[in-house]
């Protein structure tokens, strides 16, 4: 967590400056366009990496869908993950979270500035509601982040938890391709009691898992084979380091 208030801290300034910019932005939403209000987005995390030594490296983006929307299903970390997809993923892409997490400051400004969506935990009905919002986006072409796992440990060590099946509902209801996400040294950013000081993350886009392949699968299959892609993906990572 040290890296965590390092980098407040450190960009505090900067916390203040995007806030206000983002708010007045906000005011008239649509009167940006989402490139605009994505690489504004990226802007924050690209200084706020800069400033502390952060960085992150992507493969596979040559497997992300090149028309249409679809679902990113990462591993989750820690507060990093999201912004670790976002300045490697070039195209606009927005993201899930937690309602109750949802209105810290900078990061309620974040998530309005790329039209995100608020969960509430334990809460099927409005679930359901905010599931039938991103299906009807995603057929417009849209692209979310979800993370299957829920919430996530301090200091994991790149330990995935059991994935929810409920999570893959939304993308049976749009029928877009699933891509899976592996994520690796995450939580070493913000979340490790033992990491400080510049950090390296990586980020694999996995290969696409189109409609066709799992729309007979229920979705605690569907839940189980994205989990076990993931799991091996950040198993053949720490292998390749060990040779």
């Amino acid at each position: 967590m040290r890296n965590y208030y390092h980098t407040i801290l450190l960009n505090l300034h900067r916390i203040i400056f995007y806030v206000i910019k983002t708010r007045l932005w906000l005011l008239n939403i649509d009167g940006h366009t989402d490139e605009e209000r994505y690489a504004l987005a990226n802007e924050m995390v690209t200084k706020m990496n800069s400033s502390s030594g952060y960085s992150t490296e992507a493969f596979g983006t040559e497997n992300l869908p090149k028309e249409g929307g679809y679902m990113l299903y990462p591993n989750h970390q820690g507060k990093y993950d999201v912004l670790g997809i976002f300045i490697t993923h070039k195209k606009p892409c927005s993201f899930v979270m937690d309602e109750k997490r949802s209105h810290i400051i900078l990061v309620s400004e974040f998530l309005g500035l790329v039209k995100g969506k608020r969960l509430v935990l334990n809460d099927p009905r409005q679930t359901i509601r905010v599931f039938h919002e991103m299906a009807a986006e995603l057929k417009s072409g849209r692209k979310f982040i979800l993370f299957p796992e829920g919430g996530y440990k301090e200091n994991n060590g790149n330990i995935v938890e059991k994935f929810k099946a409920g999570s893959f509902k939304v993308a049976q209801m749009a029928k877009v391709p699933i891509v899976p996400v592996a994520l690796v040294d995450s939580y070493k950013v913000y979340n490790s009691d033992s990491h400080y000081g510049p950090t390296q993350t990586y980020v694999y886009y996995l290969n696409p898992i189109n409609y066709y392949e799992y729309k007979d699968l229920k979705t605690v299959e569907i839940a189980k084979l994205v989990e076990e892609r993931i799991k091996a993906k950040i198993r053949e990572h720490f292998e390749k380091i060990s040779e």
